[in-house]
Order: structure tokens, then C-alpha cells, then sequence
């Protein structure tokens, strides 16, 4: 899977803060390992095989990326634990006693989580900034980037073996966020899963409040800025620059979708890190 493609994915998965806390009885992998990356440890990594049997790998991650994984929640809305949580980095090696998927190797990663590292949580709705995602103009005119999707302009999930006609290209496939460093593209998507693709981005809760219904193609380009260089994993080097005048994300949000993002307050629900112990040896 490249890393365009596993960022597409992470985005759309990551929009639910949709598994409970340790109140919840949660399946289990059958071995696991947990242990402090050694210096010098390669890039973070992730990799899951479904079947024949269920492997989790993850690699350089720290427990706060952890929990992010697990929750599939957004960092920005994670608070709480000691400082180390966001520095030191560790592997896991977990195996599943049966055939499993991406929703069930998360829960039993928030299970390995919850016993290695002693943690425990709470989730609660905080009043945040946040922004808003809303029409730029007033007439409500669409910029160059954001067209509404045409009926049969892509392939659905469900249909995706159709061959294309003799001689044309194949069409795209519908409901995809693919999110670059400096560039998002998709196509036939809905406003929502844009705005949370954004919220990563910006790091902060963004809500669709465009009141645009339907799904659309998107193209956006811009320069990234130091905030996004900090999020790079360790041992990626930063792009080089590039030639072209630099274009911030807010700026290119306006000119190129004929959108804004308007700062406001609002609540979000927040994963609360009561108590998080470093693992033993294991």
C-alpha cells in the first residue's frame, strides 16, 4: 500500500470516535510484544495482514500515535498523559487467533494498550476552537478545485471489477480521499470527509457548515508549513522547496475551492488520558 494511499485511508476511518473506553469488553490478540524502539529505529511504519490469520506490526510509534491508531482519533483531540507519551517511540508485534480486520485489530489494540501501558481513559465534550468549513462568496460560486460530482463518472467499491472501454483509461474510483504533503485530491466525496481531511491538516476540529449536499470531485494545492514539517515521522526528510511562490493552505482553501475556513468555538469530544505507565520487558 503506498503512503498516499495509507493517509486516504487513515483519513477516512479516522472521522469516528467510535469505540468506547475501558469500560467496554474488547477482544484480545492471542501474543503481542511491546517494546521501546532501539535508536536509530527505521521510519514509523504500520502493516496489518488480514488472513490467514491476523498480524498487527507497528513500528517507531510513540503511545500517544498509538492511541491514535486505536481510537482512530485525531491528535488534536487527545489530552492529558504524562509528557512521555509524545516522545518515546516503540514496536508491537501482535498476532490474532483467527482472520481479522481493521475494525476488530483496533479494538484489540486499545485491549494491548490498556494492559501493557496501565492505561486508562475517559472521553468528554470540551468547547474548542474549531473551524468552520463555509462558502467563501456570496453568491456561492464553487472555485476551479471542487466540481460536483457527474453520475458514472467513477467506479463504485461494488463494481470496481467492470473493465474500462477498449482504449479509455480506467475510471477512478468513487469515495477516495488520497492526502499528499502538499496536495489533496479526490473523487465523488462528500464535504464531510473533506472537512476532516482538513482537520488534520490544520490540526483542529473542522465542520462542514458549506450546507452543500451531494459528493464532488476536489483538487488542492498548497505549501505546507512548519506545523506539518513537525509531523513528519521520524527519519523522513523534509521535501525540498520549491520553486513556485508558497501558497498557505487557508489561501488555497479560498482561491482554488471557492471555500473558508472560519474560526469559531465549538464542542468536540475529547480523549482524556487519565493514567498511561511505561511497559515493562516483555
Amino acid at each position: 500500500m503506498s503512503a498516499l494511499r495509507t493517509v486516504a485511508v487513515f483519513l477516512i476511518l479516522s472521522g469516528a470516535f467510535a469505540h468506547g473506553t475501558q469500560s467496554d469488553a474488547k477482544p484480545q490478540f492471542e501474543v503481542a510484544s511491546v517494546k521501546p524502539s532501539a535508536p536509530g529505529s527505521p521510519a514509523r511504519r504500520l502493516g496489518l495482514t488480514f488472513a490467514p490469520g491476523g498480524r498487527l506490526t507497528i513500528v517507531n510509534y510513540t503511545l500517544k500515535e498509538l492511541i491514535e491508531l486505536a481510537w482512530e482519533i485525531q491528535p488534536f483531540r487527545i489530552s492529558g498523559g504524562p509528557a512521555w507519551i509524545d516522545s518515546i517511540r516503540y514496536g508491537v508485534s501482535a498476532k490474532a487467533d483467527h482472520d481479522i480486520e481493521w475494525k476488530e485489530a483496533t479494538l484489540m489494540l486499545q485491549s494491548l494498550l490498556m494492559d501493557r501501558f496501565q492505561l486508562t481513559i475517559h472521553h468528554e465534550a470540551k468547547d474548542v476552537p474549531i473551524y468552520a468549513l463555509v462558502l467563501a462568496k456570496k453568491d456561492g460560486k464553487l472555485g476551479p478545485g471542487l466540481i460536483e460530482s457527474k453520475e458514472g463518472g467513477c467506479t463504485r467499491a461494488d463494481s470496481s471489477a467492470v473493465q474500462p472501454e477498449p482504449g479509455k483509461p480506467p475510471r477512478p474510483q468513487c469515495d477516495l480521499l488520497a492526502v499528499g504533503f502538499s496536495r489533496l485530491k479526490g473523487t465523488s466525496v462528500p464535504l464531510g470527509e473533506v472537512a476532516l481531511a482538513f482537520g488534520n491538516i490544520v490540526g483542529r476540529m473542522v465542520v462542514d457548515k458549506t450546507g452543500l449536499t451531494g459528493n464532488f470531485d476536489i483538487d488542492l494545492a498548497w505549501t505546507p508549513d512548519d506545523s506539518q514539517y513537525m509531523q513528519l515521522p521520524p527519519g523522513v526528510p523534509k521535501p525540498p522547496p520549491s520553486d513556485a511562490a508558497p501558497v498557505s493552505i487557508f489561501t488555497a482553501i479560498q482561491e482554488q475551492l471557492g471555500l473558508k475556513l472560519e474560526s469559531q468555538k465549538g464542542p468536540v469530544d475529547v480523549l482524556v488520558i487519565d493514567r498511561a505507565e511505561k511497559p515493562s520487558e516483555n
